[in-house]
């Protein structure tokens, strides 16, 4: 029976980064996944797949509504979606590809199948030929999430589907409706309804990505129907009929009953986590009500030496939120003091514009009772996003009144997933908006938005509007 430092369960992003910072710390290491695949939802079916469809997609629309306004005539333009879905495939080959070579190259153990508890340090890896056991001084599980089901709204996997078949499928929709309107919901509908495929949402709550700041839901909806997205908000589906080429979807409104008719029904109201099979009774550990594995602050569950992280754990269910869970825990085993700071984590959504968001939204503060001021920057302010075209959507500052150290950032617009970082470090590094109001920001950028909400935040000090 072989043994190793440390086992991780879960090649996922959380798993994989466990495993490889722990064989950079000098651990022996062996990580069990199930699928031939590393990368685990994010870059098979969930993340990737989905950016390299949301990236074409926009492409599409941008040809088709905009290039003109540049001057650039395409005459009609078509869509391959046998390509498209091609080139998505081979984004998600080459990005696999790209993890089993950096596990092979911290010299890695892998071992293909899936991983049972059997008792403390004890490990059976189930494969499709063969039975075989290990054990492991520390073990990570790290075996991340499953889209939620719906107990009214049974998936048949053909026409009432999730995310992974969404990013599968063989020919554009003509109609589909979408049951949930958080993140995954509003990136599957924006993919689809720049293919032409007539969408229409339905979500339980009054508005749409309803966990991030209010102004952000509003002002994504209103640019989702100019792709003719249709929304049916405080909407409870109360069940679904499914036929061999359509779906009828029942649900009730604050006005009545009403029936919903599409070739598709995507049921995207979350995820959960993925522990079923991971025999923790046999070590002693249960789930929470939701799933998820109690551990402390160490990450280390109530039995020494078995750690979890991800989406197996409390916390937002994000790719980069497990990474860093699973470098730290590593760290932590090899003594080091670890430390994430979770307030500081970006939440992002990739339709276009892009929308992200770090730390606490008004409503938050307004129900913990924090004052603070706020400053909004709109991108038609900024010359660079004029000069683009891209001038819908806006940046808002939190800042706290007393001290002036930023609360949180929420924006809309072009390029927002990537300008979420510049108020990740401020945030880390409790900067003030006077801090990033006085900053120089290069000409012209659409960071410079950032600069502009900072100084409205700081005494009204905007210069651009």
């Amino acid at each position: 029976m072989q043994t190793y430092d440390i086992a991780v369960i879960g090649g996922g992003p959380g798993g994989y980064v466990a495993a490889i910072r722990s064989a950079q710390l000098g651990f022996s290491v062996v990580l069990i996944e199930k699928s031939k695949t590393l990368g685990g939802t994010c870059l098979n079916v969930g993340c990737i797949p989905s950016k390299a469809l949301l990236e074409s997609t926009e492409l599409l629309h941008q040809a088709n509504e905009k290039f003109s306004v540049h001057g650039i005539q395409t005459g009609a333009v078509s869509v391959d979606f046998a390509q498209m879905m091609k080139r998505k495939t081979d984004v998600v080959i080459s990005t696999t590809k790209g993890i089993d070579y950096l596990v092979q190259k911290n010299k890695i153990t892998r071992l293909l199948g899936t991983g049972n508890l059997i008792a403390p340090g004890k490990i059976q890896v189930q494969s499709d030929t063969e039975t075989s056991e290990i054990t492991a001084k520390k073990i990570i599980l790290a075996t991340g999430s499953e889209p939620t089901p719906l107990p009214s709204v049974p998936f048949d996997f053909k026409r009432v589907i999730s995310s992974t078949e969404a990013l599968a499928l063989t020919e554009i929709p003509k109609s589909m409706a979408i049951i949930g309107a958080g993140v995954i919901g509003v990136e599957m509908g924006s993919i689809y309804a720049r293919l032409g495929t007539d969408v229409t949402m339905v979500e339980f709550m009054d508005a749409i990505i309803p966990t991030m700041d209010k102004e952000l839901g509003s002002a994504l909806e209103r640019s989702l129907k100019k792709l003719k997205i249709k929304f049916q908000l405080g909407t409870k589906v109360t069940g679904v009929n499914a036929s061999k080429k359509s779906v009828t979807v029942s649900a009730e409104t604050k006005s009545g009953p009403i029936t919903l008719e599409a070739e598709y029904v995507l049921v995207a109201i979350g995820r959960r986590p993925y522990t079923a099979g991971l025999g923790l009774e046999n070590v002693g550990l249960a789930p929470d009500e939701r799933g998820r594995i109690p551990i402390n602050d160490h990450f280390e569950t109530t039995v020494p030496g078995i750690y979890a992280i991800g989406d197996a754990v409390r916390g937002a269910m994000l790719a980069h939120k497990a990474s860093e869970e699973g470098a730290a825990v590593a760290e932590i085993i090899a003594g080091q003091h670890a430390h994430i700071d979770y307030n500081c984590i970006p939440g992002v959504v990739y339709t276009w514009p892009e929308v992200a968001s770090v730390g606490q939204t008004e409503e938050e503060l307004k129900t913990a009772g924090i004052t603070y001021k706020k400053g909004v920057a709109p991108f038609k302010a900024s010359g660079r996003a004029r000069a683009a075209e891209e001038s819908e959507g806006f940046i808002k500052i939190l800042a706290a009144t007393q001290t002036d150290e930023i609360l949180g950032v929420h924006m809309m617009g072009p390029r927002c997933a990537d300008l979420i970082g510049e108020a990740v470090v401020a945030m880390s590094y409790r900067a003030s908006a006077e801090d990033i109001g006085i900053i120089s920001h290069a000409h012209p950028t659409f960071s410079e938005s950032i600069k502009e909400a900072a100084l409205a935040a700081t005494d009204n000090r905007a210069i651009h509007f």
